[in-house]
């Protein structure tokens, strides 16, 4: 299925608007997964089935399987998500972006050695750095455009032609690469006047938003500021509020409880 359909699909289904970041930390794992083999696996797998009825997405970020040596273990959890969840769509948080036949085996690495659904990407380079995964019309492309970072300002910020460079790649992105409709943009949580300009410029073009929770972003600004005028458009990401929510056994409930009580908030502001 496109990845704009399973999106659509699981924002209604789930009645969620929750995206689980899956950013395994092996030192803040529970004891009893400590030193098992296979445990980056087990973690995630285990947040996923307890999160999944309310999730619209999962997004492992690759650098934290990457620096483990764990991506044969990435590999199979988007697998297992595929399996066991189907139709809740996997973003490989990967912020690539490179030129020519490097970003074609960016996107075969993205798409076909780990499956996702969709991909982050760096629009620094330009169009051509973008257009091989812009090409795969099945698959999402959300690329950066205003970030949850405090040094977001230094550069996303500067004046081009009398706007701030992040508006003139929400327009150019919303206006000429999006021709596939599988465009999606990064807009951070931290930064709320801004994501209500980006969302005046691209219409219903999705918005995952990073920066709820450890960040300190508002669930109540973002949802004000982002939704559509259906009162959905937006992948709000939890990562380390809900992975770690608790520390024994019963980790995997209580990291439900934490995800069930941001989808209950995020409604709630949605319906207000």
């Amino acid at each position: 299925m496109h990845f704009m359909q399973s999106l659509q699909t699981a924002w209604t289904r789930n009645n969620s608007l929750v995206c689980v970041g899956l950013d395994p930390e092996p030192a803040k794992f529970p004891a009893h997964l400590k030193g098992r083999p296979d445990a980056v696996f087990e973690f995630c797998a285990a947040i996923v089935d307890a999160t999944a009825d309310l999730a619209c997405s999962f997004k492992p970020q690759i650098a934290h399987f990457a620096a483990l040596r764990a991506e044969e273990a990435l590999e199979r959890l988007i697998a297992h998500i595929h399996a066991k969840h189907p139709g809740v769509p996997v973003i490989l948080d990967a912020k690539r972006g490179d030129i020519g036949s490097t970003a074609q085996h960016y996107v075969t690495e993205a798409f076909e050695r780990f499956g996702a659904d969709a991909v982050t990407l760096n629009p620094y380079l330009g169009r051509d750095s973008a257009q091989p995964f812009l090409d795969r019309a099945d698959k999402g492309v959300i690329l950066l455009c205003h970030t949850s970072n405090p040094g977001a300002a230094d550069l996303q910020d500067l004046d081009v032609g009398g706007k701030p460079l992040y508006q003139h790649v929400a327009r150019l992105i919303a206006q000429e690469w999006n021709t596939h409709g599988n465009c999606a943009l990064v807009t951070g949580a931290t930064y709320p006047e801004q994501l209500a300009e980006v969302r005046a410029l691209i219409g219903d073009i999705p918005l995952l938003v990073p920066g709820i929770g450890a960040q300190g972003g508002d669930v109540q600004a973002v949802v004000r500021n982002g939704r559509t005028a259906a009162g959905a458009g937006l992948m709000i990401n939890s990562s380390r509020a809900i992975l770690y929510a608790g520390s024994g056994e019963d980790f995997a409930e209580a990291a439900r409880t934490a995800a069930l009580d941001l989808r209950d908030s995020i409604n709630h502001y949605r319906a207000s």
